[in-house]
């Protein structure tokens, strides 16, 4: 499992992970009937990702009050990883940006970097269900 598999998990839950099945093709079953299931079955699975968004805010302050210590989440990619019992090191992080498809030429651990790599983080939560606040997406 891959740095990023292991954030989205502690922040959604394993079930963020594992890829929702597909209608299949039943024995007498009519072209426009596996259509329309699943024209259905998206329209469900849509309106339930709408409702069931994941407010990461919450699940970070949680996450670092159980922490007991100062932890700047909002702005440190090293902190939002120790905040969910992740490994932070170097190696972590330059996994992660491989994972985020890093193409830019800042050293590995530099501030200019590790921004990026908290940006572009919040972005790809956003786009898998998380509630982002907006100070957090620029």
């Amino acid at each position: 499992m891959g740095v990023l598999s292991s954030i989205k998990e502690k922040i959604f839950g394993k079930a963020a992970t594992t890829p929702a099945p597909t209608p299949t093709k039943q024995a007498g079953a009519t072209s426009a009937a596996i259509a329309e299931a699943a024209g259905k079955a998206a329209l469900a699975a849509q309106a339930a990702k709408e409702a069931a968004k994941v407010d990461v805010e919450a699940v970070m302050e949680a996450a670092v009050k159980a922490k007991g210590i100062k932890l700047n989440w909002r702005v440190s990619i090293v902190d939002l990883m120790r905040a969910l019992d992740l490994d932070s090191s170097l190696a972590a992080r330059k996994e992660l940006a491989k994972e985020l498809k890093y193409n830019g030429t800042d050293e590995d651990g530099s501030a200019e970097k590790n921004m990026w790599l908290h940006r572009e983080l919040m972005k790809t939560l956003a786009a898998n269900g998380g509630k982002i606040p907006k100070e957090l997406m620029k």
